[in-house]
């Protein structure tokens, strides 16, 4: 027969709740037992709190309501009297506009008005000109009236309020005005100004100035003062009168609403936002956090969850002991279980007493089966098994040694692998020795790998030995050679004297030097840059340089770079190439290629040797025909001194033109020594249009110079680069030539122009021809050696030109220049970096 439910709702919850509570562990009965009075003290806090908290809203409300009544008040009393004063002071200006009232009836009534108004400081009539037609300022008030200059209005501010009162011809209240005085106080003040109009005519205004302490002073009630930090502020909040509450609490982000600041501000009517009454009232209660009620209840429920948190720890350190003991017995068998070595303990006779699984599966055999067996073990290989019975005896007599020893082990399956055993004491809680405990480690794959590294180590040494380039490796602060091949120890034996010596004059530093180091401490130096980041050494690229070493009579480049060596130091490896033949071509090469520099400005003179003497012949001409001619007026006595002067100077001079062309032929063409100088750009291309001018004169071709204003110097071989220059000039005019260009068209323009290549700062020439261009399977091997479009060249001239500029780290190219599908001309460009 089923079992029913109680039809009641509670008795079924009551039954619900039993039941949830058997199934709950001991454990989480223990927590919910100690949540439940915990939760009852945590609910009975928030709601004192609450209620502390709710009263104190319902005092702050009220208090506020209180402070923004009495502040509409007070604001309402200054308002009524700013209009009252604001009508009377409008009837004064109806009787000005009406012609009732003169300059010295004025001063009488603003003076019964001054009195009866203790916030006027002024009252100033002003024309429709800002003139003062009359004036009268309270002696008990202290006006200033600054907006004055004589009788002229000069006042900002004034003049603002003056304009707008004058357009709207209504009354006119302006900004609040501060003033600064020199060691008193600011002089705050608010000017009205009620304009006077007769018959629709300005005819100008009353000024009538409040004082801000005097309308707060005498226009707020004295039992609203005496409650509240009243004062007087601009838009900006600025205090103008009165004074603000120094002790308001902070604005705090948590309940603003439970600590914000008991005040109250309302604008005042007459004269606009500009100007506003603010209260803040005096703080007289201590609030909610020092109420003493509070603090009490708030100390009683803290210690009573204290209490309650206690006995539940108390509860809980003996439910966790006794956890702690179940979980660490389970985790010591599951660490047993888990571990990879195998683990062995046999008692003082040699019997196995225990076997974890790891050993179990490195045998092959069952814990059933090696438990309580006695030597000699299942798992001995036959043929070790005398070597195994020596070892166990040495065991059970107390022979161990701490790094173990290998031994053969045979599985269940008959396979065999390599092991280590390390054999310890086995002891007890009370410190007696009851056995012996062995662990075993399966080194077969160890070996293996151990093998392979020696073998890799055996070909890497054999690589070493046998290169063509020294090797050596130091570490920084010690006088120590780590490593050194075949080479190195032909070249500097075992010492890492050469290892120095080449670091030293390949330029790379060291920490320390070897010889700083002590001799006696030198294989235990530390390394100099130990413990500091070493990333940025060993990532670096390798540096090369070139050395040569006198003692042995060679080149070598050397390269260096940091690394890590095995034991972790900080280490330098140096690797020293023979690069004597290859430095030996160079020069060689570099011989050859000055010797062509050479011939090709004696081929280029060669080719100019016609131009060169019609260049002469004139100068010759000159002087034989001044000559001639001296002689011929001397016999006939018909010469005086003074043309006989002028007749040797001008042979002087062409004597010294043939001269000077001589000397730049001889200077171009005469073999020297590449002599790189900073040298002046626009001296060169003089030089270089000199020379080559002869041979555009003599085809008749024009030479346009463009050179940039203030050329920067390069450091160059001034003669290479005229060479350079005369070249492609002499191109560009064989080009026209050649092409038969009419008088018209026989160009050719040289720019030299600053540029930006490649990132750097260059100094770029160019020569322009307008003769037929170069084809395109010229233009691909343009600068090939011994390639020429000329029958009688030798192709060496636009290669030796790039090889030049290359020398100075510059770049040459040619390009044709196009007419929509014609060929114009070409241009060779190169540019040299400024340096």
């Amino acid at each position: 027969m089923s079992k029913t439910l109680p039809t009641s709702p509670f008795k079924q919850l009551i039954v619900r709740w039993r039941h949830w509570w058997r199934q709950q562990t001991p454990n989480r009965q223990d927590r919910f037992a100690f949540i439940a009075p915990l939760a009852a003290v945590v609910l009975f806090m928030a709601a004192i709190t609450t209620a502390f908290w709710y009263l104190r809203y319902e005092e702050i409300v009220r208090e506020q309501e209180v402070v923004r009544r009495d502040v509409e008040y007070a604001q309402q009393r200054l308002r009524l009297r700013l209009l009252d004063k604001q009508e009377q002071i409008m009837r004064m200006a109806r009787d000005i506009a009406n012609r009732e009232t003169d300059s010295k009836a004025f001063s009488g009534e603003a003076q019964t008005l001054l009195n009866q108004s203790p916030e006027l400081a002024s009252l100033t009539w002003l024309n429709a000109r800002q003139h003062v037609h009359a004036s009268y300022a309270s002696a008990s008030n202290n006006s200033t009236m600054s907006f004055l200059t004589g009788n002229l209005v000069t006042h900002t501010e004034t003049l603002n309020t003056f304009h707008l009162a004058r357009d709207l011809q209504q009354p006119v209240y302006s900004q609040p005005i501060i003033e600064k005085r020199a060691n008193a106080a600011p002089y705050t003040h608010l000017q009205l100004q009620v304009p006077i109009v007769s018959h629709n005519k300005f005819e100008g205004v009353l000024v009538a100035e409040y004082t801000m302490d005097g309308m707060l002073r005498f226009a707020v009630p004295n039992e609203i003062a005496n409650r509240y930090a009243v004062s007087l502020r601009d838009v900006n909040n600025n205090v103008l009168a009165g004074q603000a509450n120094k002790a308001r609490p902070k604005v705090t982000e948590v309940l603003p609403w439970l600590f914000q600041t008991n005040e109250y501000e309302v604008p005042i009517t007459p004269v606009g936002y500009a100007l506003s009454l603010h209260a803040q009232a005096y703080r007289t209660s201590q609030g909610l956090i020092g109420n003493g009620v509070f603090w009490l209840v708030a100390v009683l429920s803290a210690m009573t969850a204290w209490m309650l948190i206690g006995t539940w720890r108390h509860t809980r350190r003996r439910v966790q002991a006794q956890q702690a003991l179940v979980a660490e017995t389970n985790f010591r068998r599951a660490m047993e279980n888990s571990i990879l070595t195998g683990m062995r303990a046999m008692d003082l006779k040699g019997r196995i007493t225990y076997v974890n699984a790891a050993f179990c599966q490195m045998t092959g055999w069952t814990e059933d089966e090696l438990v309580g067996r006695v030597p000699p073990f299942p798992y001995w290989p036959e043929e070790d098994r005398e070597t195994l019975e020596q070892k166990l005896t040495q065991e059970l007599q107390g022979d161990t040694t701490a790094s173990g020893f290998q031994v053969r082990v045979k599985r269940k399956s008959g396979e065999v692998f390599d092991a280590r055993l390390y054999v310890s004491p086995l002891v007890d809680a009370r410190g007696q020795q009851t056995g012996w405990m062995t662990s075993m480690t399966d080194i077969t794959e160890p070996n293996r790998v151990r093998e392979q590294l020696s073998a890799a180590h055996d070909r890497f040494t054999t690589v070493l030995e046998g290169l063509d380039a020294s090797v050596s490796v130091a570490p920084l602060g010690s006088k120590e050679l780590l490593f050194a091949n075949k080479l190195y120890r032909q070249w500097f034996a075992t010492t890492t004297q050469g290892h120095l010596s080449l670091v030293t004059q390949a330029g790379q530093p060291r920490t320390l030097s070897a010889s700083t180091a002590s001799d006696d401490d030198s294989q235990d130096q530390d390394d100099g840059l130990m413990g500091l980041p070493t990333e940025g050494f060993t990532e670096t690229k390798a540096e090369n340089a070139e050395i040569f070493l006198p003692e042995l009579g060679k080149w070598l480049e050397v390269r260096s770079r940091y690394l890590n060596w095995v034991d972790g130091r900080l280490a330098q490896m140096v690797i020293a190439s023979d690069i004597t033949p290859r430095r030996q071509a160079e020069e060689q090469a570099q011989m050859q290629a000055e010797r062509a520099q050479s011939a090709s400005r004696l081929i280029t003179m060669g080719e100019m040797a016609s131009s060169v003497a019609h260049e002469l012949n004139q100068p010759l001409t000159a002087i034989n025909n001044y000559c001639s001619g001296m002689v011929s007026r001397i016999k006939a006595n018909n010469l005086s001194e003074e043309e006989l002067l002028k007749a040797l100077e001008k042979t002087a001079h062409q004597a010294q033109r043939a001269g000077q062309i001589i000397q730049r032929i001889r200077t171009f063409v005469k073999r020297s020594e590449p002599n790189r100088t900073p040298s002046d750009v626009t001296a060169m291309v003089g030089e270089a249009v000199e020379l080559a001018g002869i041979e555009m004169r003599r085809r008749q071709v024009r030479l346009t110079q463009v050179l940039a204003a203030r050329l920067p110097a390069v450091n160059v071989d001034p003669i290479l680069i005229e060479q350079v220059l005369v070249n492609l000039m002499r191109n560009a005019a064989e080009s026209i030539d050649l092409a038969q260009r009419p008088l018209t068209q026989r160009d050719v323009e040289l720019k030299v122009l600053p540029r930006n290549e490649e990132g750097q700062a260059v100094v770029e020439f160019s020569v322009t021809d307008t003769g037929r261009g170069l084809p395109p399977e010229v233009m691909e091997r343009l600068f090939e050696a011994f390639f020429s479009t000329k029958s009688e060249g030798m192709g060496i001239g636009l290669n030796l030109c790039r090889s030049i500029v290359e020398s100075h780290q510059g770049r040459m190219k040619a390009e044709n220049l196009y007419n929509g599908a014609d060929i114009t001309g070409c241009r060779f460009s190169f540019w040299i970096p400024v340096r």
